[in-house]
């Protein structure tokens, strides 16, 4: 097909809800290196860009999960497989936060 830009696309949202529906250019030998097909590179895009989002606290766990369509819970876990923190809290602050916390027996 001379002529047309190979694309994927993602759509936004879901099921139930206003959607936006994007066109992104992706280059077909991308896809194909992958060994992807469109609507696979379609879920991965949203996942990732999701992921991104929420990593640089553009969004919410959940706002991240509805964008990469999965639940909540699965989106946290994925989050773990990716090595994205969920919290923000810094270790110097959480030690700080527990200097004043006194434990109770047995643990």
């Amino acid at each position: 097909m001379a002529g047309r830009k190979p694309h994927v696309i993602m759509i936004i949202g879901r099921i139930g809800k206003m959607q936006e529906v994007l066109t992104v250019p992706i280059p077909s030998e991308i896809r194909q290196m992958l060994n992807r097909t469109s609507e696979e590179m379609a879920r991965d895009l949203r996942l990732y860009a999701a992921l991104m989002l929420f990593r640089l606290g553009k969004l919410s766990s959940g706002a991240a999960a509805e964008m990469a369509g999965v639940p909540r819970t699965m989106f946290l876990d994925l989050c773990a497989e990716y090595d994205i923190p969920v919290s923000q809290i810094s270790t110097e602050d959480l030690r700080r936060e527990l200097d004043g916390v006194e434990m109770p027996p047995g643990l």
